[in-house]
Formats: C-alpha cells, sequence, structure tokens
C-alpha cells in the first residue's frame, strides 16, 4: 500500500512492517503506540524503523494513519502521568501568600 511518511511516498506491506519489527525491542511507550506482533511499540520507533528516517522528520500521526490503514491497531497516547508533577512542584515552590 502507498503510504506517505515526511513527505516521501512508501510503498508499504503489513509484512514488511512486522519482519523490519520483528527482534526490535519496544521503547517505552510515551506518546501513540502501534501493535505489531503482540509487541506494543511508540509510533514514532516505527516510523524510524520502518522508513530509516529520522524521527524529526515526521509525526507520531503519520505513523499511525499509515499503520492503521495496513490493518494495525493503533493506540493514543496514555493519559499524561505528569499530574502528580505539578504538585509536587507546588508543594517544593510554597503556596503563595496573600499580599
Amino acid at each position: 500500500m502507498r503510504c506517505i511518511i515526511a513527505n516521501f511516498a512508501f510503498n508499504l506491506t503489513a509484512r514488511e512492517v512486522t519482519d523490519a519489527m520483528s527482534g526490535v525491542s519496544p521503547e517505552p511507550i510515551t506518546g501513540p503506540s502501534v501493535q505489531i506482533g503482540g509487541q506494543l511499540y511508540p509510533a514514532k520507533q516505527v516510523g524510524a524503523v520502518v522508513t530509516r528516517q529520522d524521527r524529526r522528520d515526521f509525526t507520531a500521526g503519520e505513523v499511525t494513519r499509515a499503520m492503521t490503514r495496513l490493518g494495525f491497531t493503533c493506540h493514543p497516547a496514555p493519559p499524561a502521568a505528569a499530574s502528580g508533577a505539578v504538585e509536587t512542584a507546588s508543594e517544593l515552590l510554597g503556596k503563595p501568600t496573600d499580599g
């Protein structure tokens, strides 16, 4: 199937993607992800391996659209785990005082 990633056309098949990702260890999931062969990979990692392009050259959205069209299951970014960071920062900085 013809997919456009980072303004380049790629003719990809699900088999080629699966073969390219076999033996690749998944990185921690911090954004959108793609399920390939029972493993969950970050979309940017999949894009980098499959296209051999720098991750800064494409978006996770481009990769997830292409992978969805190829029949892979894609997941949105996990909920932000940083909510506790705001409370921690507030405690470290102290509460504002009234005038």
